[in-house]
């Protein structure tokens, strides 16, 4: 198998010695150049196109997420920021996911072994990942019309207080700007959703007052006690297993410190598990971008108990590796795209 090649662009010599001795460890990548700053990344890749950029965000001359949007802007190429002001303020994380990013990785301390093996693990698989984007999907749902929660003059709609329908999602990367792009679409009375997006705790609740301005539904970070109700989203936090509960007074959610499912927590699988124990309920669940195969296992119990089960389609996905293996699989019934998932969901919220 072809190595992917991959340029750091850092300005920390530390960073640059330690990712560099990351990739030459490893027997999927292939470093072909380090780049102290924008500048000389541009003259690096004259020489040799990049599979994936690694970039950091505060550099001189010019900072990393300028430098993202000139390169997505002209010359696409999948990106993963590493960078320590990511822990420190979400809402940059979050314009690095809007601009085309393919993850965001907190900076480790590189002098912390025990720390080190573990992150150097996720950099890995952030790299594999980000070089099976197609970025060029991402202009596919970003031309859809969004509706905007303050300025769109809203038809007030019946919403139940109560539900025995429920809408799960499941995400990992690529699918950020894919949920926004859903819910913004989605009418105030659209049934209880739950989802499972991978991403760091530190950036979720910023991910969901996000999610939450551009929406015409409530969104949220889901807390342990949180009621599914008509016109509410709930976005599990970071490093929490989310769960669904059956009680007398209706659905609620659950969240769990457990050991992480598939590589990750919070897990899909987990929250579709805990679906699939539900009795009475009418269930949607929908598995969007992503690579590996989280969501796919407990999908195809869903499916079993009579749930409408969708995959996103490859047409639409930025990764197409998770709704690639629910759709092939079986578990999924449907391989739609962003557009057709949005319309099932309205038919799906008022039948």
């Amino acid at each position: 198998m072809e190595k992917i090649k991959v340029l750091v662009v850092d300005d920390s010599a530390l960073v640059r010695q330690s990712l560099s001795r990351i990739i030459q460890e490893s027997s999927n990548l292939e470093l072909i150049a380090t780049a102290a700053d924008p500048y000389f990344a541009v003259a690096k890749m004259k020489d040799q196109k990049p599979d994936v950029i690694t970039l950091d965000i505060q550099m001189p001359k010019m900072d990393g997420l300028t430098f993202l949007k000139k390169i997505m802007a002209q010359h696409p190429i999948p990106v993963v920021i590493i960078s320590s002001i990511a822990k420190k303020d979400s809402e940059i994380a979050l314009e690095a996911y809007r601009l085309g990013a393919s993850e965001v990785i907190e900076k480790p301390n590189f002098t912390d072994d025990s720390i080190y093996n573990y992150w150097k693990t996720r950099f890995n698989d952030a790299i594999i990942a980000a070089s099976k984007s197609n970025l060029s999907k991402i202009r596919s749902y970003k031309h859809l019309q969004i509706e905007n929660k303050v300025n769109t003059d809203i038809v007030q709609q019946r919403i139940p207080s109560k539900s025995d329908r429920l809408i799960l999602m499941g995400s990992s990367a690529g699918g950020t700007e894919v949920i926004n792009t859903i819910l913004a679409n989605l009418p105030a009375n659209t049934a209880p959703i739950a989802i499972v997006q991978h991403m760091p705790e530190n950036f979720t609740k910023s991910y969901s007052e996000r999610l939450d301005k551009n929406s015409l539904i409530n969104v949220s970070e889901a807390k342990s006690g949180d009621k599914l109700n008509h016109g509410t989203a709930f976005i599990a936090p970071g490093n929490m297993h989310l769960l669904v509960r059956n009680k007398p007074a209706g659905l609620f959610l659950a969240l769990d410190d457990g050991e992480k499912l598939n590589r990750h927590k919070p897990s899909v699988d987990v929250l579709f598990e805990s679906a699939s124990q539900l009795s009475g309920k009418k269930i949607m669940a929908i598995i969007l971008s992503g690579m590996g195969n989280d969501g796919t296992n407990s999908m195809m119990k869903l499916k079993e108990k009579g749930a409408i089960t969708i995959a996103q389609n490859e047409e639409t996905s930025i990764i197409y590796g998770m709704p690639r293996e629910a759709f092939l699989s079986g578990a999924a019934d449907y391989s739609l795209s962003i557009k057709e998932i949005i319309e099932k969901i309205k038919d799906f919220s008022v039948k």
